[in-house]
C-alpha cells in the first residue's frame, strides 16, 4: 500500500518536519513584497542570454541586438506563462490528494505547497499581464493518458518534479544575473527560494512512490513509465520554443524559425544543461535507464 510506505518512511517524515518549519519561517506576503514599476526597459535583456532559445546558434548571429532583446522579452513572458499553466495543473493534482488515505503524512506540507504555488501563479501572471499584455496559451500535449493505471500518482508527482526542476534551472540563474532588471531578478529569486523546498519534497516522495510501484510492476510497465517521462521531458523543454513568441517578436515564418532552432545542435546541449540534475535523479532511482539524454530528444 502506498499509504503504508509513505507513513513508515522516517526519512520522508524528517524532511517534511524540516520543510514545514522552513515554509513558516520563510513566509512572505507576495502582494506586499513586489513593487511593480510601470514598465521595464525594452532595450535590455529580459532573460539571461544563455537561457534564450537562439543562444549559441547561427540564427543569433543573423539577428540585430534589438531583435534579440525583443525575443528575450517575449521568451521571458512565455516562460512565466508556462509557470502559470504548470502551477494550475499541479494545484489540481495535489488538491485531489490532500487528506486522502494514501497521502495523510504529507498533507500538512501540501497546505504550504498549495498556498505557495497559488501565490507563485499570481505573481507570474501579474508579470505577464503587466509587461507582456497577455499570458501565452498552453501548448498542447504533455499530459496524455498515463500508462499504466497503477502509476497515476507516481507520474503526477514525477511531472510536477520535472516541471519544477526545469523552472528552477532558469530561476537560479536569472536571480543572480546583474544584467537583468531587479524586478526580473526578484521574481526569480523568490520563486527559487520556495522551489528548493518543493524539489526536496518532490524527490523524496517520487522515490517512495516508485519503490511501491516497482514491487508489483512488470518490466513492460516500468518501460512504459520510463518512456512516458522521456516524452514529458521533451514536451516540457520544447514548450520554450514557441511560434507565438517568435511571431510577436517580429520573426517572419515563425514555424520555420522554430524548426531551425529545434534542429540545431545547440538544442540538445541546452536540454542536457536544463535537465542534468533531473535526469541524474531519475536515473539513480531507476525511473530512467538510458543515460544518453539525447535519446529522448524528439526531432521536429
Amino acid at each position: 500500500m502506498v499509504s503504508r510506505l509513505i507513513d513508515e518512511s522516517e526519512r520522508l517524515k524528517t524532511i517534511l518536519d524540516r520543510l514545514n518549519e522552513k515554509s513558516i519561517e520563510d513566509y512572505y506576503n507576495p502582494y506586499r513584497v513586489f513593487e511593480w514599476p510601470d514598465e521595464l526597459p525594452a532595450e535590455m535583456w529580459w532573460m539571461t542570454p544563455e537561457l534564450t532559445t537562439t543562444y549559441g546558434t547561427p540564427i543569433a548571429d543573423e539577428l540585430p541586438a534589438e531583435r534579440l532583446h525583443a525575443l528575450s522579452r517575449h521568451e521571458s513572458v512565455n516562460f512565466y506563462s508556462l509557470n502559470v499553466h504548470g502551477i494550475r495543473e499541479l494545484l489540481i493534482e495535489v488538491t485531489k490528494r490532500i487528506h486522502t488515505a494514501d497521502f495523510r503524512t504529507p498533507s500538512e506540507f501540501f497546505h504550504h505547497f498549495i498556498g505557495e504555488e497559488n501565490e507563485h501563479m499570481w505573481f507570474f501572471a501579474e508579470f505577464c499581464l503587466r509587461y507582456g499584455g497577455k499570458i501565452y496559451t498552453q501548448p498542447r500535449g504533455g499530459a496524455e493518458t498515463i500508462p499504466p493505471n497503477n502509476a497515476e500518482s507516481l507520474l503526477v508527482f514525477c511531472r510536477i518534479l520535472i516541471f519544477e526542476e526545469l523552472v528552477d534551472h532558469f530561476n537560479s540563474k536569472m536571480a543572480l544575473d546583474r544584467n537583468l532588471h531587479e524586478t526580473i531578478r526578484q521574481v526569480n529569486r523568490i520563486h527559487h527560494q520556495d522551489e528548493s523546498r518543493h524539489i526536496a519534497f518532490g524527490r523524496e516522495l517520487v522515490s517512495v512512490l516508485f519503490e511501491d510501484f516497482r514491487k508489483t510492476a512488470t518490466e513492460e510497465e516500468i518501460t512504459q513509465v520510463s518512456d512516458y517521462l522521456k516524452r514529458y521531458m521533451s514536451f516540457s523543454f520544447e514548450s520554450l520554443y514557441s511560434p507565438q513568441v517568435y511571431r510577436d517578436a517580429g520573426i517572419e515564418n515563425p514555424l520555420e524559425f522554430r524548426r531551425r532552432l529545434l534542429n540545431d545542435p545547440r538544442r540538445k546541449e541546452f536540454e542536457q544543461q536544463v535537465f542534468r540534475k533531473t535526469f541524474s535523479f531519475l536515473t539513480k532511482t531507476g525511473l530512467l535507464g538510458d543515460r544518453d539524454l539525447s535519446a529522448f530528444s524528439a526531432s521536429n
